[in-house]
């Protein structure tokens, strides 16, 4: 078993857990694949909520960038609720469940899918 097949029953984990949802796996490997070898490093593969840069690097990148949203103050928004669901208290924001909670708020599947 791969390390990246080791990550992500532990996302799916987060997003039964934090979110009350049953994860759609096909979605959630392709953005954990789509993260690449970001998921390995401690620093990366995880957001920080509180850092205004992280965000905004969310926002140009995740879903200006790579959903091809059109960018506005709803982006913003968006990402801090679904931090915000996650939980101020939870340290370990897994990228990739932020990413993909992203998607499915954003109706964005298609990207990936």
């Amino acid at each position: 078993m791969s390390r990246r097949d080791e990550l992500i029953p532990l996302y799916a984990a987060d997003i039964r857990d934090k979110f009350q949802q049953e994860p759609d796996m096909d979605l959630l490997k392709a953005v954990t694949i789509g993260l690449g070898p970001s998921i390995y490093n401690h620093d990366s593969a995880r957001v920080s909520g509180t850092d205004p840069r992280e965000l905004e690097t969310v926002r140009q990148n995740f879903l200006v960038g790579k959903l091809g949203l059109a960018d506005s103050d709803s982006l913003m928004d968006a990402i801090r609720e679904v931090l915000s669901i996650y939980g101020k208290s939870q340290r370990n924001k897994y990228r990739a469940v932020v990413y993909y909670m992203l998607v499915r708020h954003f109706g964005r599947e298609s990207v990936y899918l």
